[in-house]
């Protein structure tokens, strides 16, 4: 086995059949990585009537005029640089975070332009809004994106032959490992840094009732003991750790007080590294390209139509 040998109970069963190896022996690689959809979310679902759903608005905003500062705070005070996943429009929205998050050089990853959702969307009109968004980040940032995560986790059939003829290097919308995987369509490939539901903050917080989301609410601690879990694991056994959160909703006071307490949990256990994917991603490749570790590979898509057997009628 590649990487470092993780076991665990009497039997010494190893969880994780190909963990890599992570950079100086970390015992595991953290990425706390941001949605900051402000906005873009109302328009998208109410595009004729978002101007007049006030309650709505002001939740979402809450995300970029409240939260964001708070959460470049934590990340300047604990040293560590991270992703954050941002709509195009929400690029062009809100200038002011967009230059503070450049400022204390974090990744600025893609995320559509308007939160569309990719599977939803003829394979022209995902390319349309993807490339959309390219020119967003060439105008406003200044170079390309190496990162996209689909909005909402939509992941079309097409999505990853519109990356690669765009050159990006790295995508974090799938959840079928706790490692990094290959994305291939055959011709090329990508990095895939995976996360899963359980470490997005939306299912243990959201509600609101212009988007259908009336799910109970759990305190920071009760979805706190589900990151923390999750940590845990991943640093017994080697894994990628990848936590999905929006401003809006993590950005509030005692949800954020929760991060932090987290944050500096997985500090204090140590043989942690921290880091933004676009440096995951990098490192991973440097361990392909030198033979050092060779990760999985999925070849996308695995299904170019629908199983014949349903139409059988069975």
């Amino acid at each position: 086995m590649s990487g470092t040998e993780l076991k665990i109970g009497a039997s010494g069963r190893s969880l994780l059949a190909n963990p890599p190896p992570w950079p100086n022996g970390k015992r595991c690689a953290v990425a706390f990585t941001f949605d900051m959809d402000a906005d873009s979310i109302l328009h998208l679902a109410h595009h004729k009537n978002a101007t007049n759903l006030v309650a709505s608005m002001s939740m979402l905003q809450y995300g970029p005029r409240v939260a964001m500062p708070r959460i470049l705070g934590l990340f300047r005070e604990f040293g560590i640089k991270q992703t954050f996943f941002i709509p195009a429009w929400c690029i062009e929205r809100y200038p002011e975070v967009i230059e503070a998050v450049l400022a204390d050089g974090h990744e600025i990853a893609h995320h559509g332009y308007i939160h569309e959702h990719p599977n939803e969307l003829s394979r022209d009109r995902e390319e349309y809004w993807l490339r959309r968004g390219i020119e967003v980040f060439e105008r406003v940032i200044g170079k390309r994106p190496v990162g996209y995560r689909a909005p909402s986790y939509r992941f079309s059939r097409n999505s990853l032959d519109l990356l690669l003829a765009e050159g990006f290097r790295y995508d974090a919308s799938l959840m079928g490992d706790e490692v990094p995987y290959l994305l291939t369509n055959g011709k090329s490939s990508l990095v895939e840094l995976p996360a899963h539901y359980a470490m997005d903050d939306w299912a243990h917080y959201m509600v609101g009732r212009d988007f259908n989301y009336m799910m109970p609410i759990k305190a920071p601690t009760h979805a706190m003991d589900v990151f923390k879990a999750e940590f845990d694991a991943a640093w017994r056994h080697g894994a990628l750790w990848i936590s999905v959160w929006h401003p809006f909703l993590s950005g509030r006071l005692a949800r954020f007080e929760a991060i932090a307490a987290l944050l500096e949990y997985m500090t204090d256990k140590g043989n942690v590294w921290f880091a933004p994917l676009s440096e995951i991603t990098e490192y991973v490749e440097g361990l392909v390209a030198s033979g050092k570790w060779t990760p999985r590979t999925d070849h996308l898509p695995q299904y170019p139509e629908p199983i014949p057997e349903l139409d059988e009628g069975l």
